[in-house]
């Protein structure tokens, strides 16, 4: 493609973002009349009207918002090409996608990233939050974080990089009306509150001193897809929850919850980094994973 070509590109994504030909022909040191005669000729290459103009304001037509999507896409594969060129340098530049847990992702990850971007001023980050399990490949992530993830999927390269212990709890007003359990097989006369999606549904594993792991097969008449809102109706009475540390220890500090079974082994959430298998791993990839690990690890909470 010609140099040419390309300037009337970007003085057209730099108009649609500042909404005026003025400002848009700004951002590129361009006057307003240059910045429409280049809108103009790229209209005339390419047969249709990409913009609606008033005395005003500009807007994009049908087929101008088709043109201007796929023009943010050419430049994400950009910001990939020069990502790649990073991984050879250490230097993370481009766009960082990730797909996070809700709660987890608000409370550890969100920090985080404060962190991130200092450091690395030539990136940009993308998040989704969220306790659906996305594809990763498929919708286009760089990395996904996970809770005790069933790495089933060969495409991805798994790493683990936290822990912290899993704690099952109630309501004090649950305990009072129900009563305390003593032992593992009490669960079974209780309420109990499982994390349940179309992908996965949560199972609990416990080990009473000098015995065996046991799944837990409690009653189970509420199923919830968020870790938050299984803390929230464990806090409300509803029933015994099994969650780990970081979304129940400002609860239990305040006496609104309160562990159950001390001396059973109730092991460890897992928290793990799934990025898609590749030849080489981008800077901004693996830097990511590094602070995690560096901030992280072992927490064991």
């Amino acid at each position: 493609m010609k140099r040419a070509n390309l300037d009337e590109i970007f003085a057209f994504m730099s108009v649609v973002d500042a909404g005026s030909f003025v400002a848009g022909g700004r951002t590129l040191g361009l006057t307003r009349s240059a910045a429409g005669k280049s809108l103009a000729r790229l209209e005339s290459r390419l047969g249709v009207r990409l913009l609606n103009r008033t005395t005003r304001h500009v807007s994009l037509t049908d087929e101008g918002r088709v043109f201007y999507e796929n023009c943010l896409q050419v430049l994400a594969a950009l910001d990939e090409a020069e990502a790649s060129v990073g991984q050879h340098t250490g230097t993370p530049r481009g766009v960082l996608r990730l797909t996070v847990p809700g709660a987890f992702g608000r409370l550890w990850v969100l920090p985080l990233l404060r962190e991130y971007l200092r450091r690395w001023p030539d990136v940009q980050v993308e998040v989704s939050f969220s306790d659906r399990v996305a594809d990763v490949i498929e919708e286009g992530y760089d990395l996904a974080v996970r809770i005790n993830a069933s790495h089933a999927d060969t495409r991805l390269v798994s790493r683990l990089v936290a822990e912290f212990r899993a704690i099952l709890c109630a309501a004090p007003s649950y305990l009072e009306a129900r009563g305390v359990p003593e032992r593992v097989e009490d669960l079974a006369a209780h309420d109990c509150l499982f994390f349940s999606s179309r992908a996965r549904r949560q199972r609990w594993r416990l080990r009473e001193k000098g015995g065996a792991w046991v799944a837990v097969e409690g009653r189970s008449r509420l199923r919830l897809d968020s870790g938050e809102a299984l803390r929230d109706a464990a806090v409300a009475g509803m029933g015994i929850a099994f969650l780990p540390g970081f979304l129940v220890d400002p609860e239990l500090a305040r006496g609104r919850l309160a562990a159950l079974l001390p001396s059973c082994e109730t092991g460890t959430v897992r928290i793990t980094a799934l990025y898609p298998s590749k030849s080489y791993l981008p800077a901004k990839v693996r830097r990511f994973i590094d602070l995690m690990v560096e901030t992280w690890n072992p927490p064991s909470r």
